[in-house]
């Protein structure tokens, strides 16, 4: 058979971390590469319990469901974003595959080929992907420690028009950041000024460290003023406060928009488990969530914390990081002359893996960058983690001065 495949197959580029994690099975790898929750701390009993409630409702529960989502669910999500100051109610919310799949609705829907989307510099590796699917322009933003660079944005708002930006201002997957207020709310002013709609990705924002006084971190869409007409769309999921398993997620905006997505999903997949979601319905009325949001921030701020202080005591020559104030991952700039793609596979022999850093660039990669992720990896494993990095970076150092 001569296959026909699309043009659009050349844009589905397999994920580097995919491709990691396959390598990483059935071997005695340390992984600091996925994104992976910590298994241990997955509620498994009153997931199971809730899905109990579930079946003893009686078979029409493995009936189809509703494409935007089991509306007690939904209005479940709408109280626990008021929390938050985010006021969103069933009409403006849609529960998705992941918070994933939000980005690729929003994309179907929103974006035609060639149109630009400005993101971060560093982003979200599989948001590029989706952007390329649709053959968007992806033109990166310079950054800091405090979000984007506002001259860049407008230079680069004025130099290109816009239709989205994609942004992770909550500790972001790769950087692990956390936007200054200050940054939040001159976004939000530029973008409403310029009508750029924004895609604020939030996956991460319940992870936040420091306990009761850890720094508060607003959501751009919380800044905004109501979800009909706002400029922000907001998408988050259960898969790191409950388990990526159930791959339920939601977004919540403008009623337009909305529907829009929602048609999009009836075309996709009709709705996405209904059991998954009627069983999270019952996990958030029956069990204590923000009991177990602060036991994963407290075992995930001693992981960060571990391997910050590994950082420190190894001293490695030229090495940079940023501390995370919550989230998943430490992003490590190495000296200019280390190509962390080049130092993976030495890593890799030394039984240790990581993100190499370039692959979360939409444009002009910064090499001698990397993500570890610290979640995952329990005290001891971290510890022969770095020894085995530091061996890698050894052996890098040796092939380059010959």
């Amino acid at each position: 058979m001569n296959y026909r495949f699309s043009d659009t197959i050349e844009s589905f580029k397999s994920s580097a971390v995919r491709e990691i994690l396959k390598l990483t099975q059935g071997r005695s790898i340390i992984s600091l590469a996925g994104g992976l929750p910590n298994e241990q701390y997955f509620p498994t009993e009153a997931v199971k319990e809730a899905f109990e409630r579930v079946f003893e409702q009686g078979p029409q529960v493995l009936q189809y469901g509703l494409t935007e989502g089991y509306t007690p669910l939904r209005e479940s999500i709408s109280r626990h974003l008021a929390r938050k100051g985010i006021h969103a109610g069933v009409d403006n919310m849609l529960l998705t595959t992941g918070s994933q799949q939000a980005i690729d609705l929003l994309t179907r829907v929103y974006i035609d080929p060639g149109d630009v989307i400005l993101v971060e510099r560093p982003t979200y590796l599989a948001a590029i992907q989706v952007f390329q699917s649709r053959k968007a322009r992806i033109v990166s933003v310079d950054c800091d420690a405090d979000g984007m660079d506002l001259e860049d944005l407008e230079r680069k708002i004025k130099q290109y028009a816009p239709k989205l930006i994609y942004v992770i201002p909550t500790f972001s997957n790769p950087s692990g950041k956390a936007w200054s207020l200050e940054r939040r709310k001159s976004t939000l002013s530029i973008c409403k000024r310029n009508n750029v709609l924004i895609l604020e990705d939030d996956p991460y924002g319940e992870l936040r460290f420091g306990g009761d006084n850890g720094e508060m971190f607003p959501s751009l869409f919380s800044l905004d003023e109501g979800a009909n007409g706002s400029a922000v769309l907001y998408t988050s999921t259960f898969s790191k406060i409950v388990a990526p398993a159930l791959r339920t997620g939601w977004i919540v905006g403008d009623k337009e928009v909305i529907m829009h997505m929602t048609r999009a999903k009836q075309a996709a997949d009709l709705h996405s488990s209904s059991m998954d979601q009627q069983a999270l319905y019952q996990l958030m009325e029956h069990f204590d969530i923000y009991a177990h949001i602060n036991l994963i921030r407290r075992e995930y701020e001693a992981r960060m914390r571990q391997m910050i202080s590994l950082l420190q005591a190894k001293n490695w020559e030229g090495v940079k990081w940023i501390e995370p104030k919550g989230g998943m991952f430490v992003w490590v700039e190495m000296p200019q002359h280390i190509d962390t793609q080049e130092l993976l596979k030495l890593a890799v022999e030394e039984e240790v893996a990581f993100v190499p850093g370039a692959s979360f660039y939409a444009d002009e990669p910064q090499k001698n960058t990397m993500r570890l992720n610290f979640t995952h990896t329990d005290t001891d494993d971290m510890v022969r983690a770095f020894d085995r990095l530091g061996r890698a970076l050894e052996r890098m150092e040796q092939v380059i001065a010959k």
